[in-house]
């Protein structure tokens, strides 16, 4: 829905903070990014290559740039997705490791901002409490507190951009365990891992199955004296190379840059070719999964331990490069057990069978703990916006939030497929308004398309389940249905068409002329009155 068409002008609705200003003196931007992870990063140097016109800010609540790859340390800490179609569209990952450890893509995200000249435009220890919008100015006003020295700063801008991922950093899931304080060993969870923790020779049990567990398991198993993988139930667990031998091969006759895009298409199609497999023939796709497994763990390894009670894609497959959790497993230094907890005891953990597994150290890979913007609390006109009321506008915008941008990546295939292409949609909405001469865009459901499920009830991973109240909901179709569709999601952000009837544009003046028509009218009433 647009008013008042202005057909060739170009105008950034603010103008830039004084050129001789440092980045980190400037308090007012054109654009405002919350979070210098791998989304953040991206999306700024999508806008940095699209709007070098447009000055740029970056929020960050650590002191390095990374987000969860340097949040999380752990022993073994790596992708889940393959690296070509994790990497950056406009930045091609360059090594042939297929899973990339942790470290190694925190790296190639500092790169990327080094290169795109974006590192001096972050903010570093800040963590971002509210943000209010003004209609009568279209400008955010947002507050954040330098955690080092409980300062609180405020910065301004015309158009903010969320990308916080959708995790709490400060607590993941932990359930209380009976008995845990008892237990005299050290109790950690995975996402604050003690540096100068040495496991080396010692009793590891790891309670979980999930993508950490099955990461930690191999990783502690190299120098731990054993290593229990202790899970309430199974996950799927499907092993993949760890080196890229196909595309070592083309680089020897074809240009490294061919041979990433070829890549890239390929995992692309496998990953979903494999998804869509999952979930239209789900009982053939388990007999294949778990016949990969049995071929894997040889038969000294109960297959009750990698027998899921759900179907495939139900919940997120865990990849394990080379198998290198079967291979722990065939060589004893690692173990699982499939039983519930009833208590914790001095020395590790008795069984709802009786057995009981000794542990110097226990480990509870249980989980994250979902919190939408990184804790921000968003308001328009000092109205607060709850998310779960809201429904998003092609999985970018927010229903009734005017100038935001929401970053959320696909959890059924890699995060930046997703990131990538809602950042280009976020440029090109722009390069539309600036050509308009609009100031304000804010989507509007016209058609009251608003279910009561949450935009990824169908996963039935346990972090989903536990966040219906807190994810946004879902719409009955688009553009507020949540599809995690990479191919319809790129036709549908990528249209070069931008204007549709659920968007509605306006510019400054026109809404000021309004507020001014409407507090004359106002006036007039009451003195007849």
């Amino acid at each position: 829905m647009s008013t008042d068409i202005d057909n060739g002008v170009e105008t950034a609705a603010h103008p830039q903070a004084p050129g001789d200003a440092s980045a980190n003196d400037r308090t007012h931007f054109d654009v405002l990014i919350i979070g210098a992870g791998l989304s953040g990063i991206g999306t700024a140097a999508h806008l940095a290559d699209t709007h070098p016109e447009r000055s740029l800010g970056i929020l960050e609540r650590r002191e390095r740039v990374g987000g969860t790859w340097d949040l999380f340390t752990y022993p073994g800490i790596r992708s889940d997705s393959d690296m070509f179609s994790f990497g950056y569209a406009f930045r091609p990952w360059d090594d042939l490791k297929i899973l990339a450890d942790g470290g190694s893509i925190r790296e190639y995200i500092e790169e990327t901002a080094r290169e795109r000249g974006i590192t001096d435009e972050i903010h570093h220890g800040l963590k971002t409490l509210s943000a209010d919008f003004s209609s009568e100015d279209a400008t955010w006003t947002v507050t954040a507190l330098h955690e080092a020295t409980g300062e609180t700063r405020t910065f301004t801008c015309s158009f903010l951009i969320s990308c916080t991922g959708y995790y709490n950093h400060d607590e993941g899931h932990r359930p209380a365990f009976p008995g845990e304080e008892r237990f005299t060993g050290e109790l950690i969870h995975p996402q604050h891992w003690p540096e100068e923790l040495d496991h080396a020779g010692k009793r590891v049990v790891v309670i979980g199955s999930g993508a950490t567990a099955v990461t930690l398991v191999p990783a502690m198993a190299e120098t731990a004296g054993h290593v229990t993988m202790l899970q309430r139930s199974p996950s799927y667990v499907l092993s993949l190379p760890a080196f890229d031998k196909i595309s070592e091969q083309l680089r020897r006759v074809l240009p490294e840059e061919t041979v990433y895009r070829f890549g890239r298409w390929r995992n692309v199609a496998i990953q979903r070719g494999l998804y869509l497999a999952c979930k239209r023939w789900p009982t053939a796709m388990r007999r294949a999964l778990l016949a990969q497994v049995r071929h894997q763990v040889g038969p000294d390894v109960d297959m009750e331990h990698f027998s899921p009670r759900y179907m495939p894609w139900d919940e997120r497959l865990c990849a394990v490069p080379d198998g290198d959790l079967f291979k722990a497993l065939r060589a004893g230094t690692a173990s699982v057990v499939t039983d519930q907890i009833e208590t914790f005891t001095e020395t590790g953990v008795r069984l709802a069978s009786g057995e009981e597994l000794e542990a110097d150290i226990i480990v509870t890979a249980t989980g994250l703990q979902i919190q939408m913007l990184g804790g921000m609390e968003i308001s328009v006109d000092g109205q607060p916006r709850i998310f779960h009321d809201q429904l998003t506008y092609k999985a970018t915008l927010i229903e009734d939030v005017p100038n935001y941008g929401w970053i959320f990546g696909y959890t059924n295939a890699p995060w930046t497929l997703k990131s990538d292409i809602a950042a280009e949609y976020l440029c090109n909405l722009m390069t539309h308004m600036d050509r308009h001469g609009y100031d304000v865009v804010v989507p509007r459901d016209l058609r009251g398309s608003a279910l009561d499920s949450g935009m990824l009830d169908s996963l039935q991973s346990g972090y989903v389940q536990r966040a219906k109240d807190t994810l946004p909901r879902q719409g009955t179709e688009a553009p507020w249905r949540v599809e995690m569709h990479y191919g319809k999601d790129k036709k549908m952000l990528l249209d070069p068409q931008v204007d549709d009837e659920m968007l509605e544009f306006t510019r400054l003046d026109q809404q000021r002329d309004r507020d001014r028509a409407d507090d004359g009218s106002r006036a007039s009433v009451g003195a007849v009155a």
